[in-house]
């Protein structure tokens, strides 16, 4: 489900849960999503907007979109600070860290998203163009401006561990389960289209990804890892079929000559 320029992107940490067999090998989840709060995207629920808007939200409200279409598009997958699975690591310290590695990724759905109408080329952001200390988007935004493209693709993945849903989730996954219990492995993949000069916020998209399977099928850690990367790849699949719909609504409402664009609903 698309979720379209709204003020709210509310993202769970990943974590997995604990299942406390003595003995068990254990599998430690890579990492959690980053904080999307720090990208400019916070949660909606303001009292009284009209009186109480304070000058950092009425900034925003103030802010227009600058992109010149056709445009080039940055893109960026932003984790949790220390990101490290088996099959990527993280760039950067801080609010947030970058994965600069494809994993969960293909070539295929890079060219997709570099098909789009109104697109000139997509330009991942490489850990040379980043500081090592991120803070906020502005420094995504300042790395994009290296690459001279208007609008910037910030996502981020999230992915949970559960068996029959009976568990708290905590952060290690205990191998050598019991056969008669299901483990399902759960990722939300989400996005922000921004504005790279000054962080508007153009659309969003978010998609998800359930796989059940025994928990018997856990035989050691390759196992659940495997687990892990066929949803994150399945949930990015799904994300770019979101981001293909998000991309449409913003080249229908912004991709027009200078002064036709009105964008004072931003929901719309």
């Amino acid at each position: 489900m698309v979720r379209f320029v709204r003020s709210t992107l509310l993202l769970g940490s990943v974590a997995v849960f604990f299942v406390g067999l003595a003995g068990c090998v254990e599998y430690t989840a890579p990492g959690g999503p980053a904080d999307m709060a720090v990208m400019g995207v916070e949660p909606q629920l303001q009292a009284d907007r009209a009186a109480q808007t304070g000058y950092t939200m009425q900034e925003k409200f103030d802010r227009k979109p600058l992109a010149k279409f056709p445009t080039a598009v940055a893109v960026a997958r932003v984790q949790a600070p220390g990101y490290r699975s088996r099959t990527a690591g993280s760039h950067g310290q801080g609010a947030y860290s970058v994965v600069t590695t494809r994993d969960v990724e293909t070539d295929e759905q890079v060219e997709r998203l570099a098909k789009l109408p109104m697109v000139k080329g997509i330009a991942p952001l490489n850990r040379m163009l980043l500081p090592p200390e991120l803070k906020s988007h502005a420094d995504l935004r300042d790395a994009a401006a290296s690459l001279q493209a208007d609008v910037l693709v910030i996502y981020t993945l999230d992915t949970n561990f559960y068996v029959r849903d009976m568990a708290k989730p905590l952060s290690v996954v205990s191998l050598g389960l019991s056969p008669n219990q299901k483990a399902r492995v759960t990722t939300t993949a989400s996005a922000v289209v921004m504005d790279t000069r000054n962080g508007y916020v153009y659309g969003l998209a978010e998609a998800s990804e359930t796989t059940n399977r025994l928990a018997s099928a856990w035989t050691n850690d390759d196992a659940v890892d495997a687990a892990r990367l066929k949803s994150e790849s399945a949930a990015f699949e799904k994300l770019v079929d979101e981001l293909e719909k998000t991309w449409t609504n913003v080249v229908a409402r912004y991709a027009k000559p200078a002064g036709t664009v009105s964008p004072t609903n931003v929901g719309g």
